[in-house]
């Protein structure tokens, strides 16, 4: 095995607890209503006050390799993001990132795009947070732009 395949196979490991660590911020950022839910309400956020933005998720289904429209908005948000220094992921299982940032039927209309904002008061921090930016950064290290992150089941 290669040096470059172990550090792959090392990053795939680290991206499945990493998948904890991702469910803890979301939970946490619900609570103190910091998540912005959906892929045109994260456009226009990321349009008004960029800077607001800490973290990007986006999820992708089975769905999504079939809707060029979907995939458009992905490619501008990702290009928004690396212009920005916004860490950005993505999640593959969609109903499971809805379970988490949904109420309690986990029913949302678009959870393709979910964005992690600063609070415009207090100071809500989760050191949780900065965990993903270090996996982001190592990612980017090893050219894995938008890595795939796997969420815990329940």
């Amino acid at each position: 095995m290669t040096l470059e395949e172990v550090l792959i196979q090392d990053n795939m490991e680290r991206a499945q607890c990493t998948g904890k660590v991702l469910e803890e911020v979301l939970v946490s950022a619900k609570s103190n209503d910091c998540l912005t839910i959906g892929v045109y309400e994260s456009a226009k956020v990321m349009n008004v006050d960029p800077d607001s933005v800490a973290f990007c998720v986006l999820a992708t289904d089975e769905e999504f390799e079939c809707d060029i429209a979907l995939q458009i908005h992905f490619t501008l948000i990702q290009a928004f993001c690396f212009d920005n220094d916004i860490s950005i992921v993505r999640v593959n299982d969609l109903q499971r990132l809805a379970n988490i940032v949904g109420d309690k039927s986990g029913e949302l209309e678009d959870v393709h795009c979910v964005l992690i904002t600063n609070p415009t008061e207090g100071s809500w921090e989760d050191p949780a947070l900065e965990k993903l930016h270090l996996f982001c950064e190592e990612s980017r290290s090893l050219n894995e732009w938008v890595p795939e992150i796997t969420l815990p089941e329940r």
